[in-house]
């Protein structure tokens, strides 16, 4: 019997192969303030899958369209000491879609009030950088780089600032933070044969036929959604999927919270 074949059988019975149920997420691990140089820190695990995110506050000019508030960017990097299949060199399409997802759910969740980033208004921002760096990349970087990222920034503390000539004072910290609102949760679902999966495994992603990435916020309203994969999902998949978003989310968003 191929792998995948024993996987589906498995599946049927609501199992998979490390023993987890269908809708199960692995132990889920996190750390705060572990970058001495960055403004704020997270690591998080889920499963072997390891992650940390820092953030870095720097400062520029604000967007003419949006004056009055700050810059926000998030940036994975996928290095082959986190998984052998990664490779050296500019960012691979993998990279920029995992960044640009994660971005997407913070960013339309409205968790960050840009305007708390503005200096002065249409002269002077603060800019939000969160890069995120894979230890170990086992499966589902998307929803470790979403709770790493928010974590991060939610410690972060703004640097000083030099009154008279803008200078950003790197090494000295304020007490101030941001305040997080909309808590955003991502759920990933992988559909391998006619079976939805919470929080795929490498191995599990390996074989998926489709993926769909799923952040909800505190009232349950979806702020974000991307469709992976080379195959389609149905209109009941769908709709299961999104019910599985919704409960998984609200526990992630609890455990989210939970952090200090």
């Amino acid at each position: 019997m191929s792998e995948n074949n024993y996987l589906n059988e498995l599946m049927k019975n609501n199992y998979r192969d490390d023993g987890r149920k269908l809708d199960e997420y692995r132990e889920i691990e996190i750390e705060t303030n572990i970058v001495g140089q960055a403004n704020g820190s997270a690591r998080v695990k889920i499963g072997k899958t390891e992650v940390i995110a820092g953030v870095k506050f720097g400062t520029g000019t604000p967007y003419p369209d949006t004056p009055n508030e700050g810059m926000f960017m998030v940036n994975m990097e996928l290095h082959p000491m986190a998984n052998p299949d990664y490779s050296h060199g500019p960012p691979s399409p993998e990279a920029i879609e995992i960044s640009r997802v994660i971005d997407r759910a913070i960013r339309e969740s409205k968790t960050v009030n840009f305007e708390d980033l503005c200096i002065r208004e249409g002269e002077l921002a603060w800019s939000l950088s969160v890069d995120i760096y894979p230890i170990n990349a086992d499966g589902n970087l998307f929803d470790a780089g979403v709770i790493a990222a928010l974590l991060a920034i939610k410690n972060a503390k703004f640097p000083e600032i030099e009154a008279e000539t803008d200078k950003v004072l790197h090494d000295t910290r304020t007490d101030k933070g941001l305040t997080l609102q909309n808590i955003p949760a991502m759920v990933t679902i992988a559909k391998i044969g006619d079976n939805l999966i919470v929080d795929p495994s490498y191995d599990e992603e390996k074989i998926m036929d489709a993926r769909i990435h799923i952040a909800t916020i505190d009232n349950g309203n979806i702020c974000a959604m991307q469709k992976g994969g080379s195959k389609s999902m149905k209109i009941e998949e769908l709709k299961n999927a999104i019910e599985l978003s919704g409960s998984k989310g609200n526990e992630l968003r609890k455990l989210i919270k939970s952090i200090k």
